[in-house]
């Protein structure tokens, strides 16, 4: 019997799903008796009602309309009108900035040299980063876990050409290397000093926990404005193995936005099942500098597009008349020196506001990231929270970026100097990490570290001009203000030794040899990130602003701080997707921006899901309670025999002997 255990979120879906269909059809019959009325409330015979898809593509009052499939998808709009004539200023070289500047040269069919991009920094890239320091070792802040349903960013990459294959995009070369390698784990978290903690894909929810989960997945979305998911939920799910994969998958904190945690949920439904061991990711060949920026960079540059750098963009000023909002100036430091643009409304300015990586704090092998540490910082903080002061539709930057201590986390590179460490690895991970393909398959988590710690081994060499004998590990910690299980001090006060310590500790390296080790056998950069999960933070609507906040007419929002449907933050698609719809929104371009994928729509999806997530049990094996349980049977035979029950045991949600 399963009465208390394990009830899973199918069964309520199922009942949800019905009572749900009841109201909107209750809703439905009220909404046409209401229309079917007159000024004076008297019905009116023989209502005329007429089924068109005319308007279905209209679009909306941003200038943008949404389309699935690939009609669209493989269309080249028209050259817009007017679009000789004007100029765009990009503030930032992220990839949501990048991206803008792609779309406006390919849809937009702007001329390059009419595309100015100003970036604060010596070099593009932004979060997307990846560099060898020639003072510290190799330097990656994190990664990038990409999926096949990112449909804005693969629609952009089909049309960026490969630096390292000729005749190719960035898109084939990443499509062919994840069929011939495909990403999946072997050991997805350890306890006890590198032993394998057997989460064997199991999620582990009790009958509470996955109610819970479901209730969160049926909650509006106005409901979960300012809360937290510690407000949604309790130690049923924080116990669970779900969460663990959960948190140090997504780096979500209890106190992080329950309604970003919902929309992950749905937004990433299909992708339940290759939640444990990673099989839903897919992985560039490089780090994301090299793999993502530098092709978009050279497609730019061949362009003809403008690249400033050095230049810190620190206002963007405004003319407010007749519910129109006009971008008139930027006002910028040019190496250090005051400068301005002036703009007509022929001028569009894309602006990146906020940043995760904001205010990085750099140390090396023997400095903590903290004290003299070097910081690099771009403004982009400043500059949200200046363009905010002047209307509230541009957003409330404050919600984000006041609290570190909630929205920080440390990330450090640890690169092997000899083979010393790599049989501890592979201990682990049951793969060579110099093999070049697939190691770890996504992130390892230290379940009972302090720190909360986790590591991953991406194909090597993750640098083109990496050293063959060398291994580039990341690493991060959740929790960086509490005492390590090794080295006693908290992450954040620890220099690179003392990092990589902790991490062998964990890997089980016998504790006589760890400083040895970590002095000798490896180099390590941490980097500490104060706003890394800022876009985490509890919000309610209005605190990110529209991609295109209404009345503006020559101004637009880009990234991971901005407001679009259902998609999901802390995701490469999320930034395309903004700069998606900032482009065709302003200019006019007459193309659909591609809609997020509708698997939370998709029964199928959902009945798959609720299987996995109960552990491979069947919704319909669960005792339900009082007169529910009596019809369950006769319901079932109801089906028999139809698409219905096809549709059931094709999803393992009805079983041989049920009927």
């Amino acid at each position: 019997m399963a009465t208390k255990k394990n009830i899973g979120i199918g069964v309520a879906a199922i009942a949800a799903g019905a009572g749900a269909t009841a109201v909107v059809l209750k809703n439905r019959k009220k909404a046409e008796k209401k229309a079917c009325k007159n000024s004076k409330g008297e019905y009116i015979k023989n209502q005329e009602y007429r089924n068109t898809e005319r308007g279905k593509y209209q679009k909306n009052s941003k200038g943008i309309y949404y389309t699935n499939g690939n009609y669209e998808a493989f269309a080249r709009p028209k050259k817009p009108e007017g679009v000789d004539d004007k100029n765009a200023y990009i503030v930032g070289s992220g990839l949501a900035a990048l991206a803008a500047a792609c779309f406006l040269v390919r849809d937009g069919q702007m001329p390059g040299s009419h595309i100015h991009i100003l970036e604060a920094m010596d070099i593009a890239g932004g979060a997307c980063d990846g560099i060898y320091d020639s003072t510290r070792g190799y330097v990656m802040r994190g990664g990038r876990e990409m999926e096949n349903h990112f449909e804005c960013l693969w629609d952009l990459f089909r049309s960026i050409p490969s630096i390292e294959t000729p005749g190719v995009s960035v898109l084939d070369e990443y499509y062919w290397l994840n069929k011939e390698d495909p990403n999946y784990s072997l050991c997805r978290a350890t306890v006890e000093r590198g032993k394998d903690a057997h989460t064997d894909g199991k999620f582990n929810l009790s009958q509470k926990g996955c109610m819970e989960i479901m209730k969160l997945f049926m909650t509006k979305d106005e409901d979960l404005y300012d809360k937290t998911i510690e407000d949604v939920f309790d130690e049923e799910v924080f116990d669970s193995t779900f969460w663990l994969y959960w948190r140090t998958m997504f780096a979500f904190e209890n106190w992080h936005s329950a309604l970003e945690m919902k929309l992950y949920f749905q937004r990433f439904i299909h992708h339940i099942a290759g939640l444990p061991d990673f099989s839903a990711l897919k992985f560039t060949k490089y780090n994301q500098y090299e793999s993502l920026i530098l092709p978009m960079q050279k497609y730019l540059e061949d362009a003809g597009v403008d690249f400033q750098f050095n230049t810190e963009v620190t206002n963007v000023i405004f003319e407010f008349e007749n519910n129109r909002k006009v971008a008139k100036a930027i006002e910028c430091k040019v190496g250090g020196v005051e400068n301005g643009i002036m703009l007509t409304e022929n001028d569009l300015v894309f602006v990146t506001n906020g940043s995760c990586t904001e205010g990085t704090i750099y140390g090396d092998q023997n400095h903590a990231p903290n004290g003299d540490a070097e910081v690099r910082t771009s403004g982009c903080w400043n500059l949200w929270k200046n363009i905010a002061k002047q209307d509230p539709s541009f957003g409330h930057p404050e919600k984000f970026c006041s609290d570190v201590s909630k929205t920080n986390w440390e990330s450090a590179t640890v690169t092997t100097l000899d083979d010393k460490i790599i049989p501890y690895i592979t201990n682990i991970c049951k793969r060579d990490p110099k093999s070049g393909r697939v190691v770890t398959g996504g992130i390892v988590s230290c379940q009972d570290s302090s720190w909360l710690m986790s590591w991953t081994i991406n194909r090597q060499g993750q640098f083109k001009e990496q050293d063959k004998d060398k291994v580039c590990v990341w690493v991060y910690g959740l929790f960086t203000d509490v005492p390590g299980d090794f080295v006693k001090k908290p992450m954040k006060e620890c220099t690179g030794k003392e990092i990589t310590e902790e991490w062998l500790y964990h890997l089980g390296v016998p504790v006589e040899q760890i400083p040895e080790l970590a002095e000798n056998s490896a180099v390590c950069v941490p980097t500490m990130m104060p706003y890394i999960t800022a876009f985490f933070m509890p919000r309610t609507k209005g605190d990110r602003p529209d991609v295109i906040p209404d009345g503006c007419v020559n101004f637009a929002f880009l990234g991971q701080f901005t407001e679009t449907p259902r998609d999901t933050v802390f995701t490469t698609e999320y930034s395309v997707r903004t700069a998606m719809e900032a482009v065709y929104g302003l200019l006019g371009v007459d193309r659909g921006v591609p809609e997020v994928w509708g698997s939370v729509y998709d029964i199928r999806e959902l009945l798959e899901s609720s299987v996995k997530l109960m552990d491979g049990k069947s919704p319909l094996e669960i005792e339900l309670p009082g007169p529910l349980n009596v019809l369950k049977k006769p319901l079932l035979h109801v089906i028999k025999g139809t698409v219905i029950e096809k549709v059931l045991r094709d999803h393992n949600v009805l079983k041989d002997g049920m009927i």
